[in-house]
């Protein structure tokens, strides 16, 4: 990926929007983790990380991201008809009832955040609807904020896996260390998984995500949860 350059503003902005103290809710949902744990699939800390891996590879936080990118475009050029398209799009794209009411919740209560905080906002949150998915919410503040696309890409996967590294050291249990560990050794990945995202063309749009959408299924049924997928 090229050099970013950032000012400090939009640098402060990113680290704010891409922050787990976000009141968004997302240290409610596993994405699955949580059957994963109980099932014995993810067990250690090595397991865990090949479960990351695998997701940023081919799975489905690859599409969400995808998506991301083309609604912050959207809104730095104010196409309101793109931004309710691919807000539509992302919502069929869920493939579980858990992980579209996760991304539905979380995206309305950042819409809802913004409206608050940033309300020269509310037009593009208009022009999405409701509900709204994280992913576009996440675009819509970041083209607001004018942060380098690059970084803003970064910014959600890196919260991404932050959310669920910490899902993991509670589910496993894993030590804080652990899982500040896991989250350097992901870097690179992570980085490697930006650069493809921001290449992708239309119809390059992708995942395989069925461990995810099994995983997702069975934690409705789980005896005992603590998140909400």
């Amino acid at each position: 990926m090229d050099t970013i350059t950032l000012t400090d503003s939009h640098f402060l902005h990113i680290l704010q929007l891409a922050s787990s103290a976000l009141p968004v809710g997302a240290y409610s949902y596993s994405e699955g983790l949580e059957t994963l744990v109980e099932n014995g699939e993810v067990a250690n800390q090595a397991t865990l990380q090949q479960w990351l891996e695998g997701e940023l590879r081919y799975g489905a936080i690859r599409l969400e991201a995808a998506v991301m990118v083309r609604a912050m475009q959207a809104a730095t050029i104010e196409d309101m008809e793109a931004l309710h398209y691919w807000n539509l799009w992302l919502s069929a794209a869920r493939e579980t009832q858990e992980l579209r009411n996760s991304s539905w919740q979380m995206g309305r209560s950042l819409i809802q955040l913004l409206g608050k905080i940033q309300p020269q906002i509310q037009p593009f949150a208009d022009a999405v609807g409701n509900p709204s998915n994280y992913a576009i919410a996440f675009g819509i503040a970041a083209a607001h904020w004018q942060i380098d696309i690059s970084a803003a890409l970064l910014g959600y996967l890196h919260s991404w896996a932050t959310n669920l590294i910490t899902a993991g050291v509670k589910l496993i249990p894993l030590g804080q260390t652990a899982g500040q560990e896991l989250l350097l050794q992901l870097q690179p990945l992570i980085s490697h998984t930006a650069i493809e995202i921001i290449s992708l063309k239309d119809e390059e749009i992708a995942c395989c995500s069925w461990g995810l959408s099994l995983a997702s299924m069975q934690h409705e049924t789980q005896y005992t949860r603590l998140f909400r997928s």
